[in-house]
């Protein structure tokens, strides 16, 4: 976002994941929110292309498969490991290290104060745990698409049943922290 902010542009794997992570990924936030800001400071904007993008990114039309969340960790790590972009667009985490670059958070308080880098003081703490918002939204989004499909006559009374106690089985197994997370989201 400090990139769009500052540029008024993003690679679009950047705007893929921005999207994920404000609608079906993590915090569960209605995709025209998400549309608005990138009309707003997309130089490139283009109405049909980023209605269409936000459409599909949120799951809301075009792509069913709510499943597939872009972890705003693992996606970084994955394409950049040593954080070059990070570190450009966020020059307080220049000095962190390859191995915290992508959860600052997660670094002993010895290494953020030599990276001169204090989670909560000079980087925010994270919005959401990652592992339970998209947990939980996926979760949501399941609920959803199987009551369309039920309004759409695509799924049985019995079917929507069983994914009802699935949902519960796996509530179950979770643990409690996961539960007090889940509440604090929905609270």
């Amino acid at each position: 976002m400090v990139q769009l902010r500052k540029w008024g542009w993003m690679h679009h794997l950047a705007r893929h994941c921005v999207a994920c992570f404000l609608t079906r990924g993590d915090l569960f936030v209605h995709w025209e929110k998400g549309r608005d800001v990138f009309e707003r400071l997309l130089i490139d904007s283009d109405w049909a292309i980023n209605n269409g993008n936000w459409l599909w990114l949120s799951c809301s039309s075009f792509f069913y498969q709510y499943n597939r969340i872009y972890s705003p960790i693992s996606f970084g790590k994955k394409y950049d490991p040593k954080g070059n972009y990070i570190r450009h667009f966020l020059p307080i985490l220049k000095d962190m290290p390859d191995e915290y670059i992508y959860e600052p958070w997660t670094a002993p308080l010895s290494i953020q104060t030599k990276a001169k880098c204090i989670i909560g003081r000079d980087y925010p703490k994270p919005v959401v745990p990652h592992d339970l918002a998209s947990k939980e939204c996926r979760r949501k989004m399941g609920e959803a698409y199987a009551l369309n499909q039920k309004l759409n006559r695509l799924v049985s009374e019995e079917d929507l049943r069983n994914l009802r106690r699935k949902l519960e089985e796996d509530e179950d197994q979770e643990s409690n922290p996961i539960r007090s997370q889940r509440q604090k989201l929905n609270g």
